[in-house]
């Protein structure tokens, strides 16, 4: 699958295709529907299928606090629609140029100019342009005049209510692994690279494998039993937290260090998967580090115990 990295990248072998635009965060079973259909059409067009996705989130520029965790980052991303079989993602910078542009000018030199799209997904919760003034129906009547189709997503539900990325959030908060679990076709999980970190947990007894998070916040927080999956296949069981790491420093940015159970391994460097089990406890501040070290052993202890039941 090929990358292109913002509009001024466009090239004439990428005129000609199937196009959808979102923010598909998570890639989850509705998502996953309105691909399969985009790279259907495409197959019975002829034509490649591109994703169109903002880096940033725009709601990630605008307020980054407030806006939404995300689900997964722009990596994981690409790599999720890589395994669906989309052929390109086009990657637009949302940045102030970006959002002062008119939706007429963003389509004709995304859409007419850049791709030349003939036949496009849209949902109706999507939005571009200037002042979010780009919507379905605005793209559909410039379709008509330009020369190319426009669908709507069709809505996927599961217990009668819409699956969405807000939902699935909300059921990481309340640790309902399950209903996350049915909404995404997947367990949730967290892939990233191994970096260097405090090496605190070394200093307590239970070395920690740092993970780079590449995004503002998490969906979740707190300590969990969790599973690794290593680029060697092994899946191991492990403690894992995220959060902020209240105890050492006044860090504003999400963690997450994983514990792997009786394992000595260097995984520096290396992109590893952290799939989440079970909620152990809510993320606290300790007194003193004596006090950490004696809960992380007990943490260790309830994510044994919860592998010996599973």
């Amino acid at each position: 699958m090929e990358l292109i990295r913002g509009i001024h990248n466009l090239r004439p072998q990428h005129r000609g295709c199937v196009a959808t635009i979102g923010a598909f965060d998570g890639v989850h079973l509705g998502h996953q529907a309105v691909l399969q259909g985009l790279i259907a059409k495409g197959k019975a067009m002829g034509l490649p299928t591109t994703v169109v996705v903002f880096e940033p989130l725009p709601r990630e520029f605008f307020a980054p606090r407030q806006a939404p965790p995300r689900l997964m980052s722009f990596r994981e991303k690409f790599l999720a629609l890589k395994q669906l079989g989309i052929d390109r993602v086009l990657r637009v910078r949302f940045d102030a140029h970006c959002r002062d542009m008119d939706a007429s000018d963003f389509v004709q030199q995304v859409f007419v100019d850049g791709l030349a799209a003939k036949y496009i997904v849209m949902g109706d919760d999507t939005h571009f342009g200037h002042n979010r003034e780009g919507d379905f129906d605005f793209l559909k009547q410039y379709g008509e005049r330009a020369g190319f189709e426009v669908s709507d997503t069709k809505t996927l539900v599961a217990d009668e209510q819409r699956i969405s990325s807000s939902r699935i959030r909300a059921a990481l908060q309340a640790s309902d692994f399950a209903l996350a679990e049915q909404l995404l076709g997947r367990p949730y999980s967290i892939t990233g690279r191994v970096i260097l970190g405090q090496q605190l947990g070394r200093t307590l007894g239970s070395p920690t494998a740092n993970v780079q998070l590449r995004r503002i916040q998490t969906a979740m927080s707190g300590v969990y039993a969790a599973q690794v999956h290593l680029r060697d296949g092994r899946r191991l069981n492990a403690v894992a937290n995220v959060g902020t790491r209240p105890t050492v420093g006044d860090l504003i940015k999400a963690i997450l260090e994983v514990h792997i159970l009786d394992f000595k391994e260097s995984l520096y460097g290396q992109n590893i998967e952290v799939i989440f089990r079970h909620k152990i406890r809510d993320e606290q501040k300790f007194a003193s580090l004596e006090a950490l070290k004696n809960q992380i052993h007990s943490d260790i202890d309830a994510a044994q115990a919860f592998f010996n039941k599973a």
